[in-house]
């Protein structure tokens, strides 16, 4: 019997959602997005078992009746909408689940979870999402932690500009990571750091790389892992000399203040071109005890852009596509709880790769 599921948003990574969950033959899903573009786009895919609906997903009356009816709820809208939608599937009794890395909309959305009937997966895909079951995963092998490092980055394969850098998913989500306050553990204690800021540089297969603070990427885990680890950090990894063009942009010319982003935003999107050849860098590293010796253990992965279902997906598309969908398959095959808030870190890493979503990760 079919899930009856509904996305929100047909924007970069909604299209490479329904390129994986239509092509499974398990899910009879509905899209919705205010663009009559891109759903034409998606009609003219032609992807089996997908009905399109044009519809302001702006609008709570709206969004509450495209909703009802469906067994699963995915958010692929700009964080904003995050509340209002979660809200929405609360109501309809409906498992909810999004990518968002925003950091107070997923405070509401564990708020609604309390006493929801149904699950709240929150901050599915790369970063926040497969990051943290990596981590808790490669965690639980020591008996105790002093230091759990997570680095992750969605790069042009190509780099050609100054930046060396070209858009690969939301430019808002971009933006938010930059400019918000991070979460970090520091000596053992519960911190907020800021972003663009504790600048590192190191190399990975004799590709020299940096990487700084940005918001969003621990997803839950600081919760998790508080009083069980002294630090505790994320960073987004980028190729050198990255870090002080945006610097430069957000705190020198002041568009990271909330009413300068849309011209932020304008700028990176009128400037940056996109790309689909392009490759996500995972990099893990956890420092503790066990056995009574101080040992390090990591995990390190590169996934590059492929051809899934005849539709080339970049790198950032799959990843972010896979995670959210392997999450979602999981729930529906009772390894994730039925009713409240699931982190991402309840997730076993063995069954999120053995997962036909997930696998993609493990090639």
């Amino acid at each position: 019997m079919s899930t009856k599921l509904i996305l929100l948003g047909a924007g970069k990574i909604g299209d490479a959602i329904l390129n994986l969950l239509s092509h499974s033959g398990d899910y009879e899903i509905t899209v919705a997005d205010r663009d009559a573009e891109r759903l034409n786009y998606v009609d003219k895919e032609n992807f089996p078992n997908v009905t399109s609906v044009c519809s302001d997903l702006n609008d709570q009356t709206k969004v509450s009746q495209l909703i009802q009816g469906h067994d699963v709820t995915l958010s692929a809208c700009p964080y904003f909408l995050t509340p209002m939608i979660a809200n929405a599937a609360k109501t309809a009794n409906s498992h909810y689940f999004d990518l968002t890395e925003d950091v107070e909309s997923t405070r509401i959305v564990k708020q609604l979870a309390q006493d929801a009937t149904s699950a709240f997966v929150p901050q599915c895909g790369l970063a926040p999402g497969f990051i943290s079951i990596v981590a808790n995963d490669v965690a639980k092998k020591f008996d105790s932690l002093r230091d759990v490092s997570m680095r992750v980055g969605a790069l042009p394969t190509f780099p050609n500009n100054a930046l060396k850098y070209n858009l690969t998913w939301s430019t808002d989500g971009l933006i938010n990571e930059y400019c918000n306050p991070c979460e970090a553990i520091v000596d053992g204690k519960l911190r907020e750091t800021s972003a663009l800021e504790e600048i590192e540089h190191f190399s990975l297969d004799g590709i020299d790389y940096e990487a700084f603070n940005t918001s969003g990427g621990l997803g839950t885990l600081c919760e998790s892992l508080i009083g069980r680890v002294q630090n505790l950090n994320y960073k987004t990894v980028r190729y050198p000399g990255h870090r002080d063009i945006i610097k430069m942009l957000i705190r020198d010319l002041e568009l990271g203040k909330l009413e300068r982003r849309p011209i932020l935003k304008d700028v990176l999107e009128t400037s940056v071109p996109m790309t689909k050849q392009d490759v996500v860098l995972v990099f893990v590293s956890v420092i503790g005890m066990r056995a009574g010796r101080l040992e390090q253990e990591s995990y390190a992965k590169k996934i590059y852009a492929q051809e899934v279902n005849g539709q080339l997906l970049s790198a950032i598309q799959l990843t972010t596509a896979s995670g959210i969908c392997a999450m979602v398959d999981m729930l529906i095959q009772g390894k994730l709880p039925q009713h409240g808030l699931v982190r991402q870190e309840q997730a076993s890493l063995a069954d999120f790769t053995a997962n036909r979503f997930g696998r993609f990760y493990a090639n």
